[in-house]
């Protein structure tokens, strides 16, 4: 039963896990000391549809990136995910128990998510000052959750999942910094979930462009910035409890059946709070532990719950090395705050 609840919970963070990635960064102005490749700037005829005002911007002098891009990013990332609002259900031989919130009998404690991903993300510039793109990545995640009443339990939950969504990003020059803002909506799909979870990622950047003297399309350019993660908070479904349960869990049932019912004694029925208890734990808990008792692990666990991650906020610093115009190699890490993350990309861009 811990097992299936921990497997929700695992598989809607995981997309979360998911997807953290952003746009190439907004147009520069050259600085004054090139002004010889600022002045050819302002001479380009450019007669390409995108983005659309491109003529106005070489014209002011500004280096705009190629319009047409696609990215290829590794992630990877760990944060604690916080469950609530937890209602079980159970479909037994003599059973048919509807969805009850267990809240006050459940306790969970630390419940992490490890995950990477690979995706691939074309983009495009529609104007100088705004990138609207696309994601579809493929990834692994594994999720320990941590049972700590009304026994403890542990379990690890492994699975693939898939990931597919849209993002878009505005940017520009100040002075002599860039500044991105960046959002995208990615709808992720574990295999062992019905449902995709969907995740909203929002991110700030602030940077500088660091030119070299005789290559003035090649750059170093670093990054300060933040993000925040959200994901679908509700997730409901079902699953046979022989298949919530690990493997090796029957070799110990007889010490997790021997825990509840000492729990399940400690309780004073005396007392209007732990009467409450033991009526919500006859009625859902307990047929669940008798079914494992008797090992047969007959009957179909139903969950809902919601969940989120603990911080929806953390820093980054970054740093992109741009070769020439059409090849780009960055790297991100998300050092502060419970989130950490490391994401490492190639990008090849083109005129279209």
């Amino acid at each position: 039963m811990k097992r299936k609840i921990k497997l929700a919970i695992i598989l809607g963070t995981l997309l979360f896990s998911g997807q953290i990635l952003f746009a190439q960064y907004a147009t520069t102005r050259v600085n004054d000391k090139y002004q010889a490749y600022t002045d050819s700037l302002k001479q380009v005829d450019y007669d390409y549809i995108f983005p659309f005002l491109g003529q106005g911007a070489y014209k002011k002098g500004f280096d705009i990136p190629y319009p047409a891009g696609v990215m290829s990013n590794f992630i990877w990332m760990r944060q604690s995910i916080i469950m609530s609002n937890m209602q079980l259900g159970f479909d037994g031989v003599n059973n048919d128990i509807p969805l009850t919130n267990v809240d006050d009998l459940i306790e969970f404690g630390q419940n992490t998510n490890t995950s990477y991903t690979v995706n691939f993300r074309p983009d495009l510039w529609v104007f100088p000052f705004l990138n609207v793109y696309g994601l579809f990545g493929y990834g692994h995640s594994t999720t320990e959750v941590n049972l700590v009443a009304p026994v403890a339990l542990n379990s690890i939950v492994e699975q693939n999942i898939s990931t597919k969504g849209f993002g878009v990003l505005g940017g520009g020059g100040v002075g002599p910094v860039w500044v991105t803002v960046d959002a995208n909506w990615t709808w992720n799909k574990p295999e062992l979930l019905e449902d995709p979870v969907k995740v909203r990622v929002m991110g700030l950047r602030v940077g500088h462009t660091i030119k070299f003297n005789h290559r003035p399309q090649s750059n170093v350019a670093f990054w300060i910035g933040a993000m925040s993660a959200n994901m679908s908070s509700g997730t409901v479904g079902a699953v046979a409890l022989k298949d919530a349960l690990p493997a090796d869990f029957w070799t110990k049932k007889d010490q997790f059946v021997d825990d509840y019912w000492a729990w399940y004694n400690s309780l004073d029925p005396s007392k209007p709070g732990d009467r409450i208890k033991i009526d919500k734990a006859d009625k859902i808990l307990t047929p669940i532990v008798e079914s494992i008792d008797s090992r047969s692990g007959e009957g179909v666990v139903k969950y809902a719950m919601d969940k989120q991650v603990k911080e929806k906020w953390n820093g980054l610093f970054g740093a992109q090395y741009q070769l020439n115009k059409h090849w780009m190699f960055r790297t991100e890490a998300g050092l502060i705050g419970d989130r950490k993350q490391i994401l490492a990309s190639v990008n090849y861009r083109f005129l279209l």
